[in-house]
């Protein structure tokens, strides 16, 4: 009786036909947390660096300065655009050639420039 047990495949069909979409399920959702993650992170740290920069006023060679003219020359106003590109992970073999390239999470930072007196 253990032998036949044993020797018995009903089931593993079936078990495939479940197991694989199951899985690639489970890994495009990973995938998306990754990323939405990734973004997040990505997106706290920039905007972090873009204030402590517009008031310390030590710019980086990457950082973009927008100049606000106003109609009054002593309301005159800086803007600093820190921006960040980076790779996030693919998770899933052959999504790289799905979506035609690799992915990338680009944020964008922007802080007022103190003038200091």
């Amino acid at each position: 009786m253990f032998k036949a047990f044993i020797k018995d495949e009903s089931g593993n069909i079936e078990s495939a036909m479940v197991l694989i979409p199951l899985l690639l399920l489970f890994l495009c959702s990973i995938q998306l947390v990754t990323a939405i993650q990734i973004r997040n992170f990505d997106q706290s740290e920039v905007q972090s660096q873009a204030s402590s920069r517009a008031i310390s006023g030590a710019f980086a060679e990457t950082d973009s300065i927008l100049n606000i003219l106003s109609s009054n020359s002593f309301e005159d106003q800086q803007m600093l655009i820190v921006s960040k590109r980076r790779d996030i992970p693919i998770l899933i073999p052959g999504l790289s050639k799905v979506l035609g390239g690799r992915l990338q999470s680009e944020v964008t930072g922007l802080a007022v420039i103190e003038n200091r007196p």
